[in-house]
């Protein structure tokens, strides 16, 4: 955060004896005066003693010039463990009138700002706090917090909320709060929005973004707005499911005409930090091929502050083994940002009501399955996105899935069809070919109640990587998956649960969620239906091109039909 003098304060959690979140944890400080090119020594501003104070969120009121901190105290451990549950959490605040090179002693806000039925777990930002500039709440100051409520045998809701002040943090108050129960029979919620970052837009309203943290909604990231100061959000908070994150806190600050958001942009794990814009002030955000990367290293936790009006700082976990190897710190200008892009080629979704797909990376067409023409990839960036509709998640539904394909790399992951998430944990469905295994694969991952994922995979004996067109099928229904390769059926039994929760999602051709991995070759005739075709249904998408009307695709149950016979041009 920077001061009124134009110093910028970074604070972090100093933790003693090891990475542990509940350990013995002190709060440090370092202090730049030329705008982040060198820092000073670090400075321990309020230590644990044994204890874990942490989550700082600092906020300055540009009237006086006090820096205010809020943060969040409880007992440590030395077992390297997380605090127990209830977790006894205490909310203090301290400050300084001297450009922070000295602070007050903390007081404790639990009077003011921890509800009594707030008594699980409770945390103070981490991540900067605002002061409003515009409107009749100008000068207030806002700060999140979020919090669990429990009832002596569980924990029993979620609840995200802005904390204000309008007299300079000499008095605070719980302004807008939203709240999720849990359920008692097998502990799923739909969302929990936790660490949350706030920036003010151009038209005074607060824009709120939280990391999602295992609610059955889908996505990483929730957002909400707050049109009144900080008193009430407009409507609850809402996921983001097309927004590639992993499960983790993240920065949003107004940079002229955009908000941007600072966080890594690897949808499975902490790593790849980038800068993505919105020009809509955060009702949509940017997606991963247009977002600008700060680094491909292992990337966490994140802050942003305005350095100048043409340069933006950058505070960020990173490291080349593990996101918190190292706190560094960047600088960028609006030039460094990928400029904003004009509408993606398309190419058409034959499925009822379903928008046109994006086509990425340059792909064009090549000769098709049954004369006509099909998509071309490079194995580079190439790739076609659906855009995200509440259509897409198949949940526990029976569905096939379908496509022609024709390559010949000999090695690398070839990924077909990709719908979901991506990972170990996340739900999802795939069909990719591995040539190095020399299969071609189907698999699906389930969650079901507060459960553990389960996965169950079918591959074929041959990679199938001729040249020549091939079709393939992945099945759910009656309790059974089965993979067919041009009409030839593999089965074995299911695992229940859904294929589509509590992670980011997004549909994609000829590329994994995460980008890691692209086709190389030619896809026809994508199909994903919302039942379990029969045998001989199959069968007939193996030997002749999809029914070519709308009334069909009606017929089929169908809930995406990507005939890839044209890209059209972005309009």
């Amino acid at each position: 955060m920077k001061t009124t003098k134009g110093t910028l304060l970074a604070f972090a959690e100093g933790r003693v004896n090891d990475c542990s979140d509940a350990g013995d944890i002190d709060l440090v400080l370092k202090r730049s005066e030329d705008g982040g090119r060198t820092w000073s020594p670090m400075q321990v501003i309020n230590e644990g003693g044994g204890d874990t104070h942490g989550n700082p969120a600092p906020v300055v009121d540009r009237e006086t010039g006090r820096i205010v901190l809020a943060e969040t105290y409880n007992p440590g451990r030395t077992d390297g463990k997380n605090c127990e549950v209830p977790c006894e959490r205490t909310p203090y605040l301290q400050h300084s009138d001297d450009d922070g090179e000295t602070w007050s002693k903390p007081r404790d806000l639990s009077d003011d700002i921890l509800p009594k039925s707030w008594n699980s777990w409770y945390a103070t930002g981490p991540v900067h706090g605002i002061q409003l500039t515009r409107g009749r709440h100008a000068g207030r100051l806002v700060f999140t917090v979020n919090a669990e409520t429990w009832n002596g045998s569980r924990v029993t809701e979620n609840h995200a909320a802005l904390v204000v002040s309008d007299d300079g943090g000499d008095n605070w108050r719980i302004g807008a709060t939203d709240s999720y129960p849990i359920s008692a029979s097998d502990a799923t919620f739909r969302q929990k929005p936790s660490e949350m970052t706030l920036a003010e837009r151009q038209d005074g309203s607060i824009y709120v973004s939280g990391r999602e943290q295992d609610g059955t909604d889908l996505g990483h990231r929730d957002h909400a707005v707050s049109r009144d100061g900080g008193e009430s959000f407009t409507r609850p908070f809402t996921s983001i499911p097309d927004l590639y994150t992993p499960q983790v806190q993240g920065a949003t600050l107004r940079f002229g005409d955009r908000l941007l958001l600072a966080c890594p942009g690897d949808p499975d794990r902490r790593r790849t930090m980038m800068i993505r814009s919105s020009y809509d002030g955060g009702r949509t955000w940017d997606s991963f091929d247009r977002g600008t990367v700060v680094t491909g290293d292992w990337s966490g936790y994140s802050d942003m502050v305005a350095v100048d009006d043409e340069r933006v700082g950058l505070m960020y976990e990173g490291g080349a083994v593990d996101a918190r190897d190292e706190i560094r710190f960047a600088r960028f200008t609006e030039d460094w940002l990928k400029p904003r892009r004009g509408p993606d080629p398309r190419t058409r979704d034959w499925a009822p009501g379903a928008r046109d797909a994006a086509v990425l990376g340059g792909a064009g067409t090549t000769d098709g399955v049954f004369g006509g023409r099909a998509i071309d990839f490079d194995g580079v960036d190439d790739a076609v996105r659906l855009p995200y509709s509440s259509r897409l998640p198949l949940g526990t539904r029976d569905f096939t899935a379908s496509l022609w394909f024709r390559y010949t790399a000999k090695s690398g992951e070839q990924p077909m069809l990709w719908m979901g998430g991506v990972g170990n944990s996340q739900p999802q469905v795939w069909l990719r070919g591995e040539p190095a295994g020399n299969r071609v694969t189907g698999s699906i991952t389930t969650r079901e109640g507060g459960g553990p994922p389960r996965t169950v995979s079918l591959s074929t004996s041959g990679a199938h990587n001729d040249g020549k067109w091939h079709h393939v099928a992945l099945r759910r229904g009656d309790g059974r998956l089965t993979l067919f390769l041009d009409g030839e059926p593999l089965t074995r039994a299911d695992v229940p649960g859904s294929v589509s929760r509590n992670s980011t999602f997004g549909v994609h051709v000829g590329q994994r969620l995460d980008s890691r991995a692209h086709f190389t070759g030619a896809i026809d005739e994508v199909g994903v239906f919302e039942r379990a075709l029969s045998d001989e249904e199959v069968r007939h998408l193996s030997s002749e091109d999809l029914p070519q009307s709308a009334s069909a695709a009606v017929t089929w149950n169908t809930v995406t039909w990507l005939p890839m016979d044209r890209v059209r041009a972005g309009n």
